[in-house]
């Protein structure tokens, strides 16, 4: 009994196993049972399809719209990466600029020698003739060139391969276009020889103004600083006599003598760039050595907390002659070393540029300009030169820019050790142009916004601010056309006309609160345009002042453009 209920007991548990198993079909099973269970799964097979149909087709539907959020997420997530970059950016170059001025301010330099001592208000009454407000110079700190850290990345070296390989094609289109007209290879540069002729005079009137600068600011200032020294009731007298003379020096050994070497002997552009460049150049550091040093000697006078006032020895002063700057300073952050590969790099880039220059001229400028003085002067004709002009106007920017602020400048701060490299800042991002006149030119802009904006907002009380800035547009306008006047022999205003009438304009309308691409696309798009107006208009003159000469001409007909009146009639006679 107990085996078979143990039996029974058995079967029921694997029944209840078996009852729990999948089933699966029997192939010895009989035919009905087979076709039953077939029509049981095929119904059951096709609920299933179409079920995974359905979900496939929702699951389709929600895939689709997850990646087209996943899209939008990651547009959205690259918008806010610009924009964070750019914040970033911005702040970043904030704090370091505000750093770097921090830490100028607080190294043990030459500032207190240079800036003096503060004075009461009775004391500033008595000095307010002659010095501003202290302690707001120019700083100078130890940085590289712009240009040399974007050299470092791939992407920009790229561009600048790029310029190399149009200086290549423009050397072989010259080469073929000589072998096909002269049936050989012609490799002269007859151009650069015209262009850089009587170089001798150049370096012998060079060598006179640089003596002259070296021999006469220098122990006027001493001489006049001993007249300070002592008790005396002439000191008013005397800073008269040593400033009447600084002036006149300036005037006729600076300014008139060099001037008439250039006009009396004929120099040849190149010729006179070199001269009258460096004529402008030593009068603004002939201006600033005496502007930083006369407020100290001053300063003393009243103050006299040391022996005696603090006069630069001769050798900074010399330094100061061929440093790469125009404010003058006791000492500036020098380099530990000199590297002479670099500074040969620089001094083959200029070698290069000229070349550029020369290929530029021969191929884009002098064939075109040559036929367009041979016909009378039109609007069509002018209009044609002008948007012909761009691309010679553009590259002479690039090249006129990237062989002077950039390789000459770094070549003599190299030799010099001259530790802040910040000729120019990054003036090709401008979206203004009061933007691009400050980081063009670096240097020239420090030298006219401390000793002529300033001292003028000092000398008016801070009062005429647009009076100020009108001024130095002014100065800055007369003095450019006053160069390309001389080196090119004749009157025409053009640069003068674009300075006062377009320039300022543009500074008041593309001012700093103007922000975004579309403001750097009409900055170049001025220049690229103004370029092309200064090439194509000074070109026509040169040739029409070389095909129509004047005789005996009269003031007025100086005055007068001569691509304006001169025929073809008078060209052919």
């Amino acid at each position: 009994m107990e085996n078979e209920n143990g039996d029974a007991n058995s079967v029921r548990f694997r029944h209840r196993n078996f009852a729990k198993m999948p089933t699966f079909s029997d192939p010895d099973s009989p035919v009905n049972g087979e076709c039953s269970r077939g029509e049981d799964n095929q119904s059951t097979g096709d609920s299933h399809i179409s079920s995974i149909s359905r979900k496939h087709s929702g699951g389709k539907m929600e895939v689709e719209h997850m990646i087209s959020k996943k899209l939008q997420l990651k547009r959205k997530a690259e918008h806010m990466k610009k924009d964070l970059i750019r914040e970033f950016d911005n702040q970043v170059s904030d704090l370091m600029d505000s750093l770097i001025e921090e830490s100028a301010s607080l190294e043990p330099t030459t500032l207190p020698a240079v800036f003096s001592p503060p004075l009461s208000d009775k004391e500033k009454s008595r000095l307010g003739h002659f010095r501003p407000p202290h302690g707001q110079g120019k700083q100078f700190v130890s940085r590289r060139s712009l240009l040399d850290e974007l050299f470092e990345v791939n992407h920009i070296r790229t561009i600048y391969h790029m310029f190399i390989a149009l200086l290549i094609l423009f050397i072989l289109s010259t080469l073929v276009v000589d072998f096909i007209d002269e049936g050989r290879l012609v490799l002269d540069f007859d151009l650069l020889v015209y262009a850089f002729g009587q170089f001798p005079l150049v370096v012998c009137t060079w060598i006179f103004m640089f003596l002259s600068v070296l021999v006469v600011p220098y122990p006027l200032f001493k001489l006049w600083t001993q007249t300070q020294t002592v008790s005396s009731s002439h000191h008013k007298l005397y800073s008269f006599l040593f400033g009447s003379m600084f002036l006149l020096y300036q005037a006729l050994c600076l300014g008139f003598l060099p001037t008439y070497v250039v006009v009396v002997n004929s120099l040849p552009p190149a010729s006179c760039f070199v001269v009258i460049l460096e004529q402008v150049r030593l009068m603004m550091k002939a201006h600033s050595f005496i502007r930083e040093n006369v407020p100290r000697v001053l300063a003393w006078t009243k103050d006299k907390s040391s022996p005696g006032p603090v006069v630069p020895h001769v050798s900074q002063y010399f330094y100061f002659l061929f440093a790469p700057t125009l404010i003058y300073r006791d000492k500036y952050p020098r380099s530990p070393m000199i590297r002479w590969s670099y500074v040969a790099t620089k001094l083959l880039q200029v070698l290069g540029c000229l070349c550029y220059t020369y290929y530029v001229f021969v191929r884009l400028c002098i064939p075109q300009f040559r036929s367009i003085s041979l016909q009378f002067f039109d609007l069509r004709a002018m209009v044609l030169g002008v948007f012909n002009s761009i691309l010679p106007g553009v590259l002479f920017l690039f090249l006129g820019f990237f062989a002077f602020l950039h390789c000459w400048l770094n070549a003599f701060a190299e030799m010099l050790r001259f530790g802040d490299r910040m000729f120019y800042k990054d003036w090709w991002n401008s979206t203004s142009f009061a933007n691009y006149y400050r980081t063009w030119n670096v240097v020239v802009h420090d030298w006219l916004f401390h000793y002529v904006y300033r001292d003028f907002l000092w000398i008016s009380q801070k009062r005429f601010r647009t009076a100020a800035m009108l001024f130095v547009f002014t100065l800055s306008a007369v003095v450019h056309e006053y160069i390309l006047a001389i080196c090119f022999g004749f009157f025409y205003p053009v640069l003068f006309c674009l300075f006062m009438c377009f320039g300022m304009m543009f500074n008041f309308i593309l001012h700093d609160q103007r922000k975004g691409p579309i403001w750097n696309i009409i900055m170049w798009t001025s220049l690229f345009l103004g370029h092309g107006v200064i090439i194509c208009l000074y070109s026509q003159e040169w040739y029409a002042q070389r095909y129509c000469p004047l005789k005996e001409p009269s003031f007025l007909e100086l005055l007068q453009p001569r691509s304006w009146t001169c025929e073809r009639s008078m060209m052919s006679s």
